[in-house]
């Protein structure tokens, strides 16, 4: 049979969903877990990959395994698995389900604050001087034009196709000199946002005109776009199916 799960946690103790050779991923974890507790060679596929330091407050991924006790195995994995991952939901799926191919949207959120707070350092990037929200809004908005986002993916990349349909991009203030940057799309390149939001910023800053940010994308080349912003105040919040 095959289960769909959803996850969340704290990246920053990781290089990333993925398995990487030299470093501890979310992905290795959960497949050792559930090696142990299913006492057979498990894989896990998820949803998409967050970066180094990324975090997810629903991730979501698939396994295949004979029937299973979902409650039971939610409260033992939950046991093996350090603190900073937790799981929430075990469901039975349809054999043809995929994790990352059966997916129509995911939706990140990018945190920005303009003070110092200590209780917002590991979650928000503090950045400093005033910036234009409403413009930068005007300059998102622009991305649900497009479909072509090679300007912000890293190189080098083994994707087929650059092209990517972004339904959702905007500033929202949560508190005073606090930011959200919400993005909804269906499929995102890697390190997308992170370079789409380090862009955007340069829009506030009044270091990029709105032409400015349209010629960005129309270049398709990634040195034309902004700096990426730090992966710690990146979430990944919603996989949709």
């Amino acid at each position: 049979m095959r289960y769909f799960m959803t996850l969340s946690y704290d990246g920053t103790r990781y290089h990333g969903w993925q398995i990487q050779p030299n470093g501890l991923s979310v992905q290795q974890l959960l497949q050792d877990a559930l090696s142990v507790l299913l006492r057979q060679p498990i894989e896990v596929v998820g949803a998409g990959r967050t970066d180094a330091g990324v975090h997810a407050r629903k991730m979501v991924c698939h396994f295949d395994y004979a029937e299973l006790d979902a409650a039971q195995t939610i409260y033992k994995l939950n046991k093996i698995l350090p603190r900073d991952i937790s799981v929430k939901d075990i469901v039975p799926v349809s054999e043809d389900m995929h994790a990352r191919f059966s997916a129509t949207s995911r939706t990140y959120h990018y945190f920005i604050h303009s003070s110092k707070d200590p209780f917002l350092t590991h979650y928000s990037w503090r950045t400093y001087g005033v910036l234009d929200f409403s413009l930068m809004n005007q300059a998102a908005s622009i991305l649900m034009e497009y479909k072509d986002f090679t300007s912000f993916s890293k190189t080098n990349t083994d994707t087929k196709t650059n092209d990517c349909c972004i339904t959702e991009a905007r500033w929202d203030e949560t508190m005073p000199g606090q930011w959200r940057f919400t993005i909804t799309a269906n499929r995102f390149l890697r390190n997308m946002v992170r370079a789409i939001v380090g862009t955007l910023v340069e829009v506030g800053r009044g270091k990029m005109t709105l032409q400015d940010f349209r010629n960005v994308i129309e270049r398709r080349d990634r040195c034309s776009a902004g700096e990426s912003v730090p992966g710690n105040a990146l979430f990944l919040v919603d996989v949709t199916y």
